[in-house]
């Protein structure tokens, strides 16, 4: 945001009670997503009127093979493409980094692929996927809970470089902020490929699954499944098209790989994100013209806030001499360095979080709105984003000191103009 970055306290996830809470509870709040949302039943805003099952198969040698199959074909296709060679922030070490970067390149490839398979030709049921969903969704949580255990136990390697928010003493706390600040296997970064690449591609394939399994039910496809298909695969290609602006945040720069972003990456991601496509499968919806428009209005206010408000910060940091970046007002800090006080971030210290939600919203709105299960983004996304403003709040306090005060007196509020 507008104050810059940094991570809180190591006890601000709770500490090793936390971590062992977030580690148990994530995977079953996965598992209560499908139980309370899939087939032809799902939780009203009424409460429900029979219990909900799980499915018979938890775990499939069929869905274990397509889910690593799909890992080993994105990191093929990351490894095999071309892609230009970037450079890291430095490090608090002194040294930087450098990655291959190529994902709109290899998002263009899969997905491209897919629909071509399934919808041209015919000659690939992608809806497997949408029928076995929850055996892909078991192998996931398996894999994320292996990986996490091996970046802990590479972590101990000599010459590691470890994350200070990761490396309490407590092994719990450790193996989920994660202890290595940037794990590599020869000049593979885990933590940049699982970050962008497998799960975020992962989720606009899966959400293509569920619209091919809605045309082969219903001969068609209903406008409210294109419209989160094309919302939520237009914010992937975003994400990817603005691929090397992740070497900034504080995944990247702060917090270690272990079991918060490797679960968050290739599960939670491509898991809970595809809930509105999933529910849209078997509650198909037409939306009325004034209900898409309304809607797509949204969307598009969300993505202007968004991308205008990441776009003068890049400008600022990275062109300062840039037009955009002149007009932006900014204050001086004993640091050095300067913070934004007008334009998008002089409205809100995190404007660009609002917008985020915004466009989460707008995806989740074509459900209709009897369902409250649908709206699971929304409800939690609200709560990520408060809990990582108030990290940043705290990480910036301590880091510009009365400075940060100064600027709070400038820019008063955190998310919403005049709100909040």
């Amino acid at each position: 945001g507008g104050g810059g970055g940094g991570g809180g306290g190591g006890k601000e996830f709770g500490g090793p009670l936390g971590a062992a809470a977030m580690v148990a509870g994530l995977p079953a709040v996965c598992v209560g997503l499908y139980a309370t949302c899939s087939g032809g039943a799902c939780a009203a805003l009424a409460p429900p009127a029979v219990p909900f099952a799980l499915p018979p198969a938890w775990v499939s040698l069929a869905g274990a093979g397509v889910w690593l199959s799909w890992l080993l074909a994105v990191l093929g296709l990351h490894l095999g493409l071309p892609g230009r060679n970037v450079r890291g922030v430095r490090l608090a070490g002194g040294g930087q980094l450098q990655y291959k970067m190529n994902a709109l390149a290899v998002y263009g490839v899969a997905l491209g692929s897919l629909f071509v398979l399934s919808f041209g030709l015919g000659a690939l049921d992608i809806g497997w996927a949408a029928d076995h969903f929850f055996e892909l969704q078991t192998a996931s949580i398996a894999f994320s809970l292996l990986l996490s255990l091996g970046l802990y136990l590479k972590s101990h390697a000599p010459g590691a470089v470890l994350a200070e928010h990761g490396n309490t003493g407590n092994a719990l706390e450790d193996f989920f902020m994660g202890r290595e600040l940037n794990p590599r296997i020869g000049r593979l970064d885990l933590k940049e490929f699982c970050e962008l690449y497998p799960g975020l591609i992962g989720w606009a394939g899966l959400n293509l699954a569920m619209a091919y399994r809605q045309y082969t039910q219903l001969g068609r496809v209903t406008n409210s499944m294109v419209l989160v298909n094309v919302f939520q695969a237009l914010y992937v290609a975003d994400a990817l098209w603005y691929e090397p602006a992740i070497l900034s945040t504080m995944d990247i720069t702060t917090d270690g790989f272990g079991f918060m972003l490797a679960f968050g990456d290739l599960t939670w991601v491509p898991i809970t994100y595809t809930l509105q496509a999933r529910y849209l499968v078997d509650h198909p919806q037409d939306l009325s013209p004034g209900y898409l428009a309304f809607v797509v209005a949204l969307k598009v206010l969300g993505y202007a806030i968004f991308r205008g408000a990441n776009g003068d910060k890049d400008k600022f940091r990275r062109e300062p001499d840039h037009p955009r970046a002149r007009r932006l007002k900014y204050m001086n800090t004993e640091r050095g360095t300067k913070l934004i006080i007008s334009g998008w971030w002089g409205l809100a210290r995190h404007i660009n979080y609002t917008g985020d939600w915004l466009m989460g919203l707008a995806w989740c709105l074509p459900c209709g709105i009897t369902h409250v299960v649908p709206y699971f983004y929304a409800i939690y996304f609200a709560c990520l984003l408060i809990h990582r403003d108030m990290r940043d709040n705290a990480a910036c306090r301590l880091k510009y000191g009365r400075d940060w005060d100064k600027y709070c007196a400038h820019v008063p509020y955190r998310l919403v103009p005049y709100v909040y």
